[in-house]
């Protein structure tokens, strides 16, 4: 009888687990948003944290006021520089066209953004129509999401207990103490990368802008922002970010080619030898192969949300696997980025 019983038991085990994995296919959609929502909730946190370390307030009014700082910080660029900001990125969008002919030129192929235009409305399923709306859906789409991320990590950030115990129960009485520690560790990593990411996306869009603006190419703070912005995914967001500012340039001609080539090459060179490592030395540093591969697995996996989160995605792996398999389950002797500065 006991041996049919734990025969049983490991059974239920395994459809658990497979019942598991099918959910967690079925909802992959949903896995980014969530992950999204527990980053923001975490940086949230940690600047209600070093708000409660300088005033006598509590956790619920440090994590208003936090709210009300972003609120007002995004209010006051958008009233500064919304207009001008708005005005340069649309018309980036509306050079476009005539940079890509002009590039497309260069190397022999004449009206590239008519052909562009003519494959994209060349859909025999629905044509120019149905692509636009699809555009239109999937944007507005795209602004639900992030406001579902938004809230979702204003209720995370506000009452975190609550959600560290219901996860915390899943496993074992015995492991309670053990998950806590690691989710307070992978926490403090995850500020740490953020900020150090941060800093390094400012410097490379105020460089660029600069760049861009010496070297006399239209709308240089609207490409500045797109460089910085970007800059957030290692590897392909620098060059992504660098394109419109190429295409640009060979609209320009002459020799603007040249120095905005130039240009970013320098940057990006700064940025990956000399800014990066001096903001990773009190953040967390995830290798350059980890990081390439995370980009294309979670990228396999979720698509664009997953290139995207991608590096903090493998940044809590990255801290799990260290601490609970290789520390305390392998017993190997390894430091576990964060745990320092969360022990601080």
């Amino acid at each position: 009888m006991n041996t049919e019983w734990r025969y049983f038991r490991r059974l239920l085990m395994a459809a658990g687990v497979v019942l598991f994995g099918y959910v967690a296919w079925s909802i992959a959609d949903l896995l980014p948003l969530v992950f999204a929502a527990v980053l923001l909730s975490v940086l949230m946190s940690g600047s209600a944290r070093l708000i409660r370390s300088r005033a006598p307030i509590g956790h619920g009014t440090s994590i208003a006021l936090v709210v009300a700082a972003l609120i007002v910080a995004l209010g006051s660029f958008a009233w500064l520089f919304g207009a001008q900001l708005v005005g340069q990125l649309g018309e980036v969008f509306q050079r476009a066209p005539g940079a890509l002919d002009a590039f497309g030129s260069r190397f022999g192929f004449d009206n590239a953004a008519s052909r562009v235009r003519d494959e994209l409305s060349s859909n025999p399923s629905g044509g120019l129509l149905t692509r636009a709306a699809s555009i239109g859906y999937s944007f507005v789409g795209g602004m639900l999401d992030i406001l579902l991320v938004l809230v979702a990590a204003v209720y995370l950030a506000a009452d975190p207990k609550v959600y560290r115990t219901g996860l915390v129960l899943l496993f074992p009485s015995a492991q309670h103490a053990r998950v806590l520690n690691a989710m307070s560790v992978t926490a403090t990593a995850l500020r740490l990368w953020f900020l150090g990411q941060l800093v390094s996306m400012v410097l490379v869009g105020i460089a660029s802008g600069v760049a861009f603006w010496l070297i006399g190419l239209p709308s240089p703070i609207g490409l500045g922002l797109i460089a910085g912005l970007t800059n957030f995914v290692p590897m392909i967001g620098p060059v992504v970010g660098a394109l419109p500012a190429l295409l640009l340039s060979f609209a320009q001609g002459g020799s603007a080619v040249i120095w905005t080539g130039l240009a970013i090459l320098i940057i990006q060179q700064l940025e990956g030898n000399l800014i990066t490592p001096l903001v990773q030395r009190r953040a967390v540093q995830v290798p350059p192969a980890l990081i390439l591969f995370a980009i294309a697995g979670f990228g396999l996996l979720f698509g664009w949300p997953g290139i995207i989160l991608a590096v903090p995605l493998a940044v809590t792996c990255m801290v799990l696997v260290q601490k609970l398999w290789v520390r305390q389950t392998l017993g190997g002797q390894t430091s576990v980025p964060g745990e320092q500065e969360g022990a601080a």
